[in-house]
């Protein structure tokens, strides 16, 4: 006779008997049985399908990623190698000019730039010539 057992996702009802004759209404019951295994088969093939360009899609997130590392890593460092250059040719040149001068001579300047920025701080703490509000 018929029965019912469970199926991965959900009870099947009406299942085929056993008997050797199939009665008019068995065809019915077979072609729905068909149609949802074809259904839940469907189903599971776009969930493979999904899930396949969803990891192709991380994966391809990962490696532009990586390579955007790569890139900016390889800039920085591009760019560590032209600071350290400058600054090589600051020393250098810095190097160059203290051999010229004596040493006199660069703390007479020294002096000279100090008592330049002492006077800007003394005309920036003058008095306003004139008051507001009066006449």
């Amino acid at each position: 006779g018929s029965g019912t057992f469970t199926c991965c996702c959900r009870f099947v009802r009406d299942v085929m008997g056993s008997s050797a004759g199939a009665g008019s209404g068995e065809f019915h019951v077979y072609r729905h049985l068909r149609r949802r295994e074809y259904q839940r088969q469907d189903f599971l093939d776009k969930m493979s399908d999904k899930q396949n360009a969803d990891q192709n899609y991380l994966d391809k997130v990962e490696q532009n990623k990586k390579a955007a590392e790569e890139r900016t890593a390889k800039r920085r460092r591009k760019r560590d190698k032209l600071k350290l250059k400058k600054l090589m040719a600051k020393k250098a040149k810095t190097e160059s000019g203290k051999e010229d001068q004596t040493d006199s001579s660069s703390d007479s300047n020294e002096d000279k730039e100090r008592e330049e920025e002492e006077e800007e701080r003394e005309d920036d703490a003058e008095a306003p010539s004139f008051i507001m509000g009066k006449k």
